[in-house]
């Protein structure tokens, strides 16, 4: 009986000990493409749910109809300032569904630049007008397999274009949407 009642202590010790607060990981890095796009990420602890995520990475556009000889393609820079809470954590460790890799439900406030530095295009002669956007988005981030995940998320924003520096009188600003849809690697 003495060995039972030592046994059910130290298993209920060691479920004491498992039952703190979840935490993302301390720092995440890793590659992510999607449809229309690559790009590098880095994702920095704030604190046990939040997290600086930093990314760096090459956009796409697609174009074409009837003014045009061909379809048109291109790809340009843009840097990406993102902090993100990631507030199911507890909810999905006691569950025994996967954490690691900050896997769980986020909501972000996504800042975004497209500098123009440079265009890769099928077109000659292709400029873009740098912008910039803010955009809370709501996601989830799951793992496929120990280093794989994938990542979707929806929100909508405030763009700001700077339409001066391509020969426009007035700069403007317009409604935006984030969908991605992406597929990573994480190192």
């Amino acid at each position: 009986m003495r060995k039972i009642l030592i046994t059910i202590t130290l298993c209920s010790l060691s479920f004491t000990a498992k039952s703190q607060n979840a935490s993302v990981e301390k720092t995440l890095f890793g590659i992510q493409t999607g449809f229309l796009g690559i790009w590098v990420y880095n994702e920095t602890k704030l604190s046990n749910q939040i997290v600086t995520r930093t990314e760096v990475g090459l956009d796409s556009g697609i174009w074409g109809g009837d003014y045009y000889d061909k379809t048109g393609f291109l790809m340009t820079p843009i840097i990406t300032v993102e902090p993100r809470w990631y507030y199911n954590l507890n909810k999905r460790e006691p569950k025994s569904k996967r954490i690691d890799g900050n896997s769980g439900n986020f909501i972000s406030l996504k800042t975004s630049y497209h500098p123009d530095w440079f265009v890769i295009s099928n077109y000659d002669d292709v400029n873009i007008i740098s912008d910039i956007s803010v955009i809370p988005t709501w996601g989830i981030r799951r793992n496929i397999a120990k280093q794989f995940n994938y990542e979707a998320g929806i929100g909508i924003g405030y763009r700001y274009i700077f339409a001066k520096q391509a020969g426009y009188l007035e700069n403007e600003s317009d409604v935006t949407i984030n969908l991605h849809l992406r597929i990573g690697y994480k190192f």
